[in-house]
């Protein structure tokens, strides 16, 4: 055999040991930055929205869930362990996170307990039901030195990401109005805690932190909060409607949603002093989440809304349609993996959901009290 060929298959060999090495390499360091996630709470949260993105983030392994309904999980997720209370599973050895998808009550005292147990934490909004027990976690979470998020996924909404680059990028020029709409139609009560006269019920609770955090993230902070937050059906029993509006200096940001509110409202209307921005319609990955879709599915998160971006020429309107990039819930947990091993920020610090709180708290004094609130 000539000397070039030899040469020539001797590189080839090396090349390809190379690789594989490299690749075995990868591996490993995969494999040992693979973090072990308990879930608690299998209703519709737990579910629906959390277990199947934990599942599809690459470096995350959901590998135990505690539920009241053991059979729920065996039947979708036979290879999880499975605990029947909450405490059990916070103590199962080996686990790095903690997901809390329960009723809105038991937040605090559940992640409180997660964060003494030295896990990292990740709750489901709303946070808590009220300031100071956001305030405690952060400050436990910090001196214990643990990631603690909430799950304010909707920063990932194809909408609401188009408009933040609008913003940010200045191309409606100085915000005057901001309108964000999460209305249903749904003229039953129905038999769930959501819908109970408990603590952390209602649609203030259940829709208000999504509104508020894409609000604050786009404006900051408010100087006032004035709120009317009601109950519109009959037989309701905690709040099903509520118009909220934060006070800027320069600006209004009102913020509605509600249960009897026929045909469509703009998600968003926000007027500019360079231009209008407005898009109808709500971001498709919950409801391809209640309908069994994959988020790490390639074409996850695409949309195919187009928002309007509104400009004054002389007594006309031009109309310019924007594509809305593709939503990305995925984007959240890939964040939380990447914090807890130093990688990358926490994408929702307990700070910046504490914020959340402190508007929701706020709302509920001026709607209870009728009268415009100071944020101090």
């Amino acid at each position: 055999m000539q000397q070039n060929t030899v040469n020539t298959l001797l590189t080839r060999a090396l090349n390809r040991y190379t690789v594989a090495a490299v690749l075995m390499q990868e591996l490993a360091v995969t494999d040992a930055a693979v973090l072990k996630v308990g879930l608690i709470g299998y209703g519709y949260a737990g579910k629906t929205i959390h277990a199947p993105l934990i599942d599809s983030c690459p470096g995350l392994q959901l590998t135990a869930i505690a539920s009241s309904r053991p059979a729920d999980v065996i039947a979708d997720w036979p290879d999880c362990v499975i605990k029947t209370e909450p405490d059990r599973l916070i103590t199962h050895p080996g686990l790095d996170l903690i997901v809390i998808a329960t009723p809105n009550e038991t937040h605090y005292p559940l992640a409180r307990a997660a964060l003494a147990a030295g896990k990292h934490v990740v709750i489901d909004k709303p946070f808590t039901l009220d300031l100071r027990e956001a305030d405690d976690l952060v400050a436990r979470a910090d001196a214990a030195g643990l990631l603690l998020s909430v799950f304010h996924n909707r920063r990932w909404d194809s909408d609401y990401l188009a408009l933040a680059a609008c913003v940010r990028a200045g191309r409606l020029g100085h915000i005057v109005s901001f309108t964000s709409h999460f209305d249903r139609f749904r003229p039953q009560v129905r038999s769930r805690w959501r819908e109970a006269d408990v603590p952390g019920a209602g649609l203030w609770y259940d829709l208000g932190p999504h509104l508020v955090d894409q609000a604050l993230q786009l404006f900051g902070p408010p100087e006032a909060v004035s709120a009317d937050l009601s109950l519109r059906r009959e037989g309701a029993l905690t709040v099903d409607d509520f118009h909220v509006v934060l006070h800027y200096k320069t600006m209004r940001a009102v913020l509605s949603a509600g249960t009897l509110v026929h045909g469509g409202t703009p998600r968003f209307l926000v007027q500019g002093s360079q231009a209008a921005f407005k898009v109808n319609g709500l971001d498709h990955q919950e409801g391809w989440l209640k309908d069994g879709a994959r988020p790490d599915q390639d074409t996850w998160g695409r949309d195919t809304r187009q928002a309007d971006i509104l400009q004054a020429s002389g007594d006309d309107t031009l109309v310019d349609k924007l594509p809305l990039p593709a939503g990305d819930y995925l984007a959240y947990y890939r964040q939380i993996r990447q914090a807890i091993l130093g990688e990358a920020p926490n994408p929702v610090p307990g700070h910046q959901a504490r914020e959340v709180m402190h508007i929701l708290d706020l709302a509920r004094q001026s709607s209870a009290e009728g009268r415009r609130i100071a944020v101090i």
